[in-house]
Order: structure tokens, then sequence, then C-alpha cells
């Protein structure tokens, strides 16, 4: 209720776009270091793109998702 309340009073900090960016970025920034939480993330992505069940592959999602993921991790370092 404490942000709430602080809304009403008019004393709460409004975040620019630019703030709300930046934060995003240190809160990914933080949970992408955690390996096995990021693990488990990616195992229960690829159980859910394969219909729950287990393919040949141990890797979840398809070539084109695997590119898109490896481009998003380098632009990120």
């Amino acid at each position: 209720m404490g942000g709430k309340a602080a809304h009403e009073k008019g004393t709460a900090h409004e975040f620019s776009s630019r703030e709300a960016c930046e934060a995003g970025k240190k809160g990914g920034q933080a949970v992408s270091q955690d390996r096995q939480h990021m693990s488990e993330i990616g195992k229960k992505a690829g159980e859910s793109s394969h219909g729950g069940g287990q393919s040949g592959s141990s890797r979840g999602g398809n070539h084109e998702q695997h590119v898109q993921a490896s481009k998003q991790s380098h632009k990120n370092q």
C-alpha cells in the first residue's frame, strides 16, 4: 500500500521512460548472471514449445530461435 499511498499524496517518484529502461536493463543483467535460473527458464520454454514432451534434441527451440538468442546474447555483452 505504500506505493499507492505515495501516489495518492503526490510524493511518489515518477520514472521517465529512460529511467525505466535503465532499471529494466539492470534487472535483466542481474537475472541473466544466475546461470541455474536461466537454465531452468530455457528448459521450461523448450518443453512448452514442444507440447510438454522431449524431442530428439536436448535444446529447446528451433534453429531460428537459437540464432536470435545468440544475436541477443552477444548484443548484451
